[in-house]
């Protein structure tokens, strides 16, 4: 006899038209009904278009019929929220107390360390006025959606991708906004995207404390801060701005990432420290977390990062970030 987890997995092979991930994936289908050779599956229209909504169906109807035993199908759809079906077990924010230091770029290889090690993993680019997460993954595809909520989009290796860059008609085009909406822009990427199930969402917050750091924090179940600062003299100060401010709102720190650390020139085998020594201990301990890692100048990653192709990154700081970042979130769901 059919069960209702066999109907399930068969359904799991469903992918949404043009997103690449499937109704389980997104927590569509919301309930499996399974009585006298006859079965009633029940999905979600969230996000989905009438098209799409008639394809997936149909797509789902002729899997099932498929399945032994099987006399009736009948699939039905219900309306749902988007933040109902979101499942994300991990939320990690990288903030910085200044602009400048690569706050993006370490959300980055955060998020590339981690789908290395077989997480499924999103990023949601909140630095509204600066966004430059889909420029590193060689993103400019608008996310699909309806009037109930929006699909993100997904690079190359897998990786969920929202930024309010794709929707506007030229990445070019500077927003213009007042505090208090660009708050609201950053809850509605929570409350709007359908995320689906996910391991790891990495926020790229905007620099500083003001309102939309804060408006992460408040907005979003934080599993976790990685603080990202360069080697100069007033980085002190600046750490300390964002170690106080995530205390405030107790959020637990992962740990810090020193970036622009040094440049290794190769054919002398010698690290330049071009701004000046490296803090790793000491902003650890101003953190009272680990030091997770300390990036190079790295004219590869550069070129990486400039082509949109930051996924074929391989480095060292990649494998120390995909298992360090997992041991330090306190309570963690994976």
């Amino acid at each position: 006899m059919i069960n209702e987890d066999q109907v399930r997995e068969t359904l799991g092979a469903v992918l949404v038209p043009g997103i690449k991930r499937s109704i389980a994936d997104l927590n569509l289908i919301q309930d499996i009904i399974v009585s006298n050779h006859k079965i009633k599956a029940i999905l979600a229209s969230t996000a989905l278009s009438d098209d799409a909504q008639e394809w997936l169906k149909a797509k789902a109807q002729e899997l099932i019929e498929n399945l032994s035993e099987i006399n009736e199908v009948e699939i039905d759809y219900i309306q749902a929220k988007p933040a109902e079906l979101n499942k994300i077990n991990n939320i990690i924010a990288v903030m910085s107390g200044k602009g400048g230091v690569g706050k993006s770029l370490v959300a980055g290889l955060t998020a590339v360390a981690l789908k290395r090690k077989g997480y499924e993993v999103g990023i949601l680019d909140a630095d509204i006025t600066g966004p430059s997460i889909p420029k590193m993954f060689g993103i400019s595809s608008r996310p699909a959606g309806s009037d109930t909520g929006i699909l993100p989009v997904i690079a190359r290796s897998g990786i969920i991708l929202m930024s309010l860059n794709l929707l506007l008609s030229n990445e070019e085009e500077a927003v213009i906004w007042r505090g208090p909406l660009i708050s609201n822009t950053i809850k509605q990427f929570g409350e709007e995207v359908i995320w689906g199930n996910l391991d790891y969402l990495v926020i790229d917050l905007p620099p500083g404390t003001a309102d939309a750091p804060l408006t992460v924090m408040q907005s979003f179940n934080i599993s976790g801060v990685i603080i990202v600062y360069t080697p100069q003299d007033l980085v002190d100060m600046i750490v300390k701005k964002a170690v106080n401010m995530a205390k405030k709102m107790g959020k637990p720190i992962l740990g810090v990432v020193e970036n622009m650390s040094y440049l290794y020139v190769p054919e002398i085998d010698k690290k330049i420290e071009i701004f000046g020594k490296g803090h790793g201990d000491e902003m650890a301990k101003t953190a009272q977390a680990p030091l997770l890692g300390q990036i190079p100048l790295d004219p590869d990653l550069a070129r990486l990062c400039d082509t949109g192709n930051i996924e074929r990154y391989s480095a060292q700081i990649i494998d120390h970030l995909g298992e360090m970042i997992p041991r330090a979130i306190p309570d963690k769901v994976i």
